[in-house]
């Protein structure tokens, strides 16, 4: 990671400099004339801050306008995904997919924190390595050996559901802050970190969470106390690492940025690659696949000797060349999940600026006193969904109910078996215009999945393909990268 010791050196080495001297000039309001930063006017502090740092594996996707969805033949007749313009915002994704060697890393942090006390937590967290078996095949040895073996360290994970990835990005996003917390000083390594006495990020902004700490704090400008937490206004702390929605994956996917002249487009592309072919045309490398795919029935990787793609199942990461944006395997390799709530008609119904469904609204749990209740058995904040009369929502005019996954698509008021209980359905949390089980495999819990895998004809591996499947399940070809929010600037002070 960049270091921001340079960003922040104001706030962590020359604080004192602003308690000690009354003849600095210091920057000013422009809205009332008052000094930032200083004690004797009670200390309104201003950050210096120039741009948000990358996070370790990410790389910046510059976001724009681009034609979404089908762009080829629609071979499975499904007629869910029309093309439509869409704008996504800048981000950040994960250059690589997450591999087993990063997610051995996870695993043992969990065993080593929570394996005594609740081993349920690590059993939750294992990818399902028999997701390998065939009835009629020996895959064995990747059930025994993919996962651990340290020649498949730089493949790609499989087997972990979409709830497991979602767990894993936010395990991620704890451990790249308390290591920013290190860097800065204000932290020293915790090894001893056990059961609900762990760092998070949002246990710590909240003053719920003081193990580890260096130091007691940032010097506060404030004349009534002496030190403070970091803050999200100090800009020190990354956003959390997520999923990516359906539409940032798709965008990241073309890497269009290398085909823009101006505001033009000059090729409209079919994989992550100029031209319609899946070949290399370079002169050196003239014929080579340029992803991780399935030519045909029966034919994996080629002929012995001249191995079309190099790779009977998955490849390591890096193995094939990535796209403008700098992305390795946005095509091949293993199909990734995307945030987004499965939905056929969600071209639909969607906005066209960060369309995305899944949201489901929710606030942080308080007290009787209205603060903040005490953390969980593994030390995370509680959240419980916004409701509608405890937090007014009666006369908010964006949105009126917590959980959208549904939203025009799959309301319990547009079910046909609204007459036949549908409502006694809906207490239960479950919506049933999707008959789930005897008609559909759709409902609130059906997760897309984006690209081709290594067992995909190529027809899969464009980014415009889209598949389903329920998110507590999991296959042998199905893995994910992590994304992150940017803030601020769309390009940055780079440009």
């Amino acid at each position: 990671m960049i270091s921001v010791k340079g960003k922040y050196i104001a706030v962590v080495l020359f604080a004192g400099l602003f308690f000690a001297s009354t003849s600095c000039q210091r920057e000013r309001s422009n809205a009332t004339g008052w000094e930032y930063n200083n004690p004797k006017n009670g200390g309104f502090f201003k950050a210096p801050f120039l741009e948000q740092e990358t996070g370790p594996g990410l790389v910046l996707i510059e976001g724009g306008r681009f034609t979404m969805g089908r762009v080829e033949q629609d071979v499975t007749y499904n007629w869910e995904n029309v093309p439509r313009t869409a704008t996504v915002s800048s981000f950040y994704m994960d250059e690589t997919e997450v591999t087993n060697f990063y997610y051995l890393e996870y695993l043992y942090w969990l065993e080593r924190v929570f394996g005594v006390d609740y081993p349920e937590v690590v059993k939750k967290a294992r990818p399902d390595t028999l997701v390998w078996r065939r009835s009629l095949a020996y895959n064995e040895p990747y059930v025994e050996l993919y996962l651990r073996h340290p020649a498949y360290r730089d493949y790609p994970v499989v087997g972990v559901n979409w709830l497991q990835a979602k767990d894993f990005c936010a395990w991620r996003t704890d451990r790249v802050n308390e290591l920013i917390l290190i860097r800065e000083g204000l932290f020293e390594h915790y090894p001893s970190q056990i059961n609900e006495d762990n760092f998070n990020t949002e246990a710590y902004l909240a003053g719920q969470y003081e193990s580890g700490k260096r130091v007691d704090g940032l010097p506060d400008f404030n004349p009534d106390k002496e030190y403070r937490n970091v803050r999200m206004e100090d800009g020190i702390l990354l956003p959390k690492y997520r999923l990516p929605t359906e539409a940032e994956w798709e965008f990241a996917a073309y890497g269009l940025i290398g085909n823009t002249i101006e505001e033009l487009i000059t090729e409209k592309k079919l994989y992550p690659w100029n031209g319609a072919g899946v070949r290399n045309s370079d002169e050196k490398y003239l014929g080579d696949f340029l992803a991780n795919f399935k030519r045909g029935r029966g034919d994996n990787m080629g002929v012995a000797g001249k191995l079309n793609d190099n790779a009977d199942i998955t490849a390591p990461v890096f193995q094939y060349w990535p796209n403008d944006y700098g992305l390795y395997n946005m095509a091949g390799n293993v199909a990734e999940w995307v945030m987004d709530v499965y939905r056929p008609l969600t071209f639909e119904d969607v906005e066209d600026f960060r369309p995305f469904r899944g949201n489901v609204f929710q606030t942080k749990q308080l007290d009787e006193e209205g603060l903040i209740a005490e953390k969980d058995s593994l030390g995370r904040l509680i959240y419980r969904n916004v409701d509608v009369e405890q937090d007014n929502l009666v006369e908010r005019r964006n949105y009126r109910k917590a959980d959208n996954k549904n939203f025009i698509d799959g309301d319990v008021e547009s079910s046909i078996y609204y007459s036949e209980g549908a409502e006694a359905e809906e207490e239960k949390g479950d919506r049933i215009m999707y008959y789930t089980g005897n008609e559909t495999l759709i409902s609130d819990r059906t997760r897309v999945y984006k690209g081709g895998s290594w067992m995909d004809r190529a027809y899969f591996i464009t980014p415009g393909s889209r598949r389903f499947l329920r998110e507590d399940l999991s296959t042998d070809y199905i893995g994910f990268r992590c994304a992150m929010t940017r803030v601020g600037s769309p390009i940055g002070l780079g440009y």
